[in-house]
């Protein structure tokens, strides 16, 4: 037998509030507050999607949407935040860097300071129960206005730290096929004088060209997916002599249609070049795949090794935030792990 994946400690760097959410719990939501569903998260679930054209792009955006609309006071956020980390727990996670726009759940609880200090006050309580230890990262939306991304930036800020219950990132995400990327950087400056991580999408919808400009423009930590950078050898050379990590999400990647199979997502190629690489589950609620499924799909679909899950999960936790401490611990842990007989 395989040593579990689910015993490997590791760090979550790329999933999002309302995708982190279990199906149960948002049709529980839905009937607490009176709103339909889609067919699609009642039914047929996970939902067949791809994200190849504008239509495809629209009924995610749907999907994620009404999902999003059913979370609707402060007992709900508290219930993804406390959920997403038991959900980790149970996968091996031992951080976790959730994120979130707080924009969304702005109107039902006074506005984007209540929604975020509620999510963060949750996030401590629950860290303090652990295993996982849950951060946060407060992402603009690229389909908004770039002075609402500095308002955000300006509100990470205020609440930037460095351990469990803290803003520790500042990200970008939604359609990367709209908004243009350099209207954002002074968004990231604000983030970066604090000392926030900065890890905006790119890569995912469009080619390495909006992978170059990310790296020019933000001067980001971390990528979120930057999987279609294999596609161009000089940028995928940018990404690795800038020392970024990508957050690959193997499953939403071919669940989007990004890849047409598992096999073609290109996780050995990126790790050739020396690139550091975090395994993120993005949004369970729409693929239907957790954190410990994208490490199976490493081993059954790429033909990883335990040695070489090891390692990403070592990548996983080097690219995170977490205390030192905590960090120290998880990789002494892997090394247990492997040394155990499989």
């Amino acid at each position: 037998m395989p040593r579990p994946v689910s015993t490997l400690p590791k760090a979550h760097l790329h999933l999002h509030f309302t995708g982190s959410m279990r199906v149960e719990t948002v049709r529980e939501l839905a009937d607490k507050h009176g709103l339909h569903l889609p067919d699609a998260l009642t039914g047929g679930w996970p939902p067949q999607l791809s994200a190849r054209d504008e239509r495809g792009w629209f009924r995610f955006q749907r999907l994620y949407d009404a999902a999003r609309a059913c979370v609707r006071d402060g007992d709900d956020l508290r219930r993804i935040v406390h959920e997403a980390a038991l959900d980790d727990a149970a996968e091996g996670s031992r951080w976790l860097e959730i994120q979130v726009d707080p924009t969304s759940y702005a109107p039902f609880v006074g506005g984007i300071t209540p929604a975020l200090e509620i999510i963060l006050d949750e996030a401590r309580s629950v860290s303090a129960l652990g295993p996982t230890q849950v951060a946060v990262v407060v992402a603009a939306s690229r389909i908004r206005h770039p002075l609402d991304a500095r308002a955000l930036a300006r509100l990470a800020a205020q609440h930037a730290g460095d351990g469990p219950g803290d803003v520790v990132g500042f990200g970008l995400s939604n359609d990367e096929r709209r908004g243009v990327t350099e209207e954002f950087a002074p968004a990231f400056e604000i983030a970066r004088r604090a000392g926030l991580a900065l890890v905006p999408h790119a890569g995912e919808l469009l080619g390495p060209t909006a992978v170059e400009t990310t790296l020019e423009a933000i001067r980001p930590d971390r990528i979120g997916h930057g999987v279609r950078s294999v596609e161009d050898p000089r940028v995928l050379e940018l990404v690795a002599e800038a020392g970024v990590a990508l957050e690959v999400c193997p499953g939403s990647n071919v669940s989007l249609g990004v890849f047409t199979s598992a096999q073609e997502v290109p996780l050995r190629t990126i790790l050739e070049h020396g690139i550091p690489v975090a395994l993120g589950a993005d949004d369970p609620l729409l693929f239907g795949s957790r954190l410990a499924d994208q490490y199976t799909l490493a081993r059954d679909a790429l033909g990883f090794s335990d040695a070489e899950l090891a390692e990403l999960a070592r990548g996983s936790l080097r690219a995170s935030r977490a205390p030192e401490d905590l960090r120290a611990k998880a990789m002494a842990d892997v090394d247990t792990w492997l040394d155990a007989p499989d």
